[in-house]
């Protein structure tokens, strides 16, 4: 049965951006959004996670558990998927303290 799906994917090569405009609406320059199968979502994020070298993408989708979206995440990310009881929370990495006093000016 198809469900809603939405990729984010950043500093990913065309072909893949081709790829995923096939099956999925391109709202802006990195976050796609569409009603996919499940086998359809399944070939695209493994296309998407062999295909990514210095990019990351993130997918979302509706599973049944208690927050209703399942979340997957590839790539070098500041934020962390961590299951937790069931519920998947969000764990932020500190940046380093060169950035840190690069962002305060």
């Amino acid at each position: 049965m198809p469900s809603m799906t939405v990729i984010s994917a950043t500093a990913v090569p065309d072909h893949l951006r081709g790829a995923l405009t096939r099956w999925l609406l391109e709202v802006t320059p990195t976050l796609y959004i569409g009603t996919i199968s499940a086998r359809v979502r399944t070939e695209l994020w493994n296309n998407l996670t062999a295909c990514l070298t210095e990019g990351s993408a993130v997918l979302a989708y509706p599973a049944a558990n208690e927050q209703g979206f399942t979340l997957h995440t590839a790539g070098p990310q500041r934020r962390d998927p961590l299951d937790f009881d069931g519920l998947t929370l969000i764990a932020f990495q500190r940046l380093p303290t060169s950035q840190e006093t690069a962002k305060a000016l």
